[in-house]
């Protein structure tokens, strides 16, 4: 029989690097659906260690932090950002693959 490695076990590892954490993100962010960029929240912040100690650490209630990473989660841009840099990393914009200038009334330019 073959050795499976928990895929789940190695991402927290990896997701300990704040590089790693980063790019983690932004792929998430990548897509088309807020809750994937939730989900790799949760996994970011699972890598900190202790939820409970993080949660303290942040500010924010441990139960909000679960609910806030979760799937269906609705969470507050404050704490969002308060989690992000409790975490370590800053969140920061780029140019948006589609341009959205046509759709605004503008030129293309």
């Amino acid at each position: 029989m073959k050795n499976v490695r928990d895929y789940q076990k190695d991402l927290i590892a990896d997701l300990k690097n704040p590089k790693e954490a980063a790019e983690y993100l932004n792929a998430a962010l990548e897509e088309d659906d807020y809750r994937v960029f939730l989900i790799a929240l949760r996994n970011v912040a699972e890598a900190q260690g202790s939820i409970t100690e993080l949660a303290k650490a942040c500010k924010i209630n441990r139960v909000s932090l679960y609910k806030m990473t979760s799937k269906n989660g609705n969470p507050s841009i404050d704490n969002v950002f308060k989690l992000i840099r409790c975490i370590g990393l800053n969140f920061a914009l780029g140019e948006y693959k589609k341009k959205m200038t046509k759709r605004l009334g503008r030129a293309h330019t």
